[in-house]
């Protein structure tokens, strides 16, 4: 049905019990998915999740830089819901408080961890889902969480360098991966969105220099910082079959953020 481009389907979102994980979750149900498992690295969150989500959703807890964090998730998918058709990769986050920052600020724990976090993790879970995949000889779907910033810097206010890095190398790896597997009838394709609205977002959220800028950064819809709804269209598209002549792309939903200028408020005295 047009109206549910998921129908039937199982998703698995990796970084789905808050923000722009959780936002996505709903539509994937709402367009008709048949089971959704999100997984969180917190307990309270999963469980809020579920409240939220319903009987048609399942929560994993546990980290996503753990090696065996996406396979057992995939398993719960299949276990619970019978089936795997699509991965989300949402988990990752500013590496800002673990040391990350400035090139000639960045610590060595600050770029292992952001790496880890921004990298490792979407590498892993990819692995996965394609292990499944192919196992099941079926095809399947993955989309990865970019960012502009991976192509699109902020030198001004968006300065940690290794999480910019992290975020590019997610393009290269997803493309690479789509050529490869593109034979197998397996998509990979990156969403990437300019400042939305989430929980790694409030220190910026909260800076009125910041605000002024994105209003003119990203001028869509009156100038204004993301909400996780303005992406879920986007997730949905990537992972139906709607999109299926789609891969090794990069779509990015960001209020106009890498084709307009953006104004550098003056410092008020």
């Amino acid at each position: 049905m047009a109206d549910q481009p998921l129908s039937g389907k199982v998703i698995v979102v990796v970084g789905g019990t808050t923000g722009l994980g959780l936002s996505a979750a709903r539509a994937f149900l709402a367009a008709g998915a048949r089971g959704v498992v999100v997984t969180g690295r917190d307990a309270n969150s999963a469980s809020a999740a579920i409240a939220t989500l319903g009987h048609d959703a399942a929560a994993q807890v546990g980290n996503a830089t753990d090696a065996g964090h996406a396979p057992a998730a995939i398993v719960l998918a299949m276990e619970r819901f019978g089936g795997f058709h699509g991965l989300y990769h949402v988990a990752g986050g500013s590496g800002r408080r673990l040391g990350d920052g400035p090139l000639h600020e960045i610590t060595d724990d600050g770029l292992r961890a952001t790496l880890e976090l921004n990298l490792h993790s979407v590498i892993l879970s990819n692995r996965a889902a394609v292990k499944q995949f192919l196992a099941q000889g079926t095809g399947g779907a993955v989309l990865n969480m970019g960012s502009v910033l991976g192509w699109s810097p902020s030198p001004q206010f968006f300065a940690t360098h290794v999480y910019a890095a992290a975020k590019a190398a997610i393009v290269g790896f997803t493309k690479s991966t789509a050529g490869y597997y593109a034979a197998k009838n397996i998509r990979l394709n990156v969403l990437a969105p300019a400042l939305v609205e989430t929980p790694m977002a409030r220190r910026a959220a909260a800076d009125e220099r910041i605000l002024r800028f994105i209003a003119t950064k990203q001028p869509l819809d009156g100038g204004r910082i993301g909400r996780p709804a303005d992406c879920d269209g986007a997730a949905v598209f990537l992972l139906s079959d709607a999109a299926c002549f789609v891969t090794g792309q990069v779509l990015a939903v960001d209020g106009g953020w890498t084709v307009c200028e953006g104004q550098i408020p003056e410092e008020t005295p």
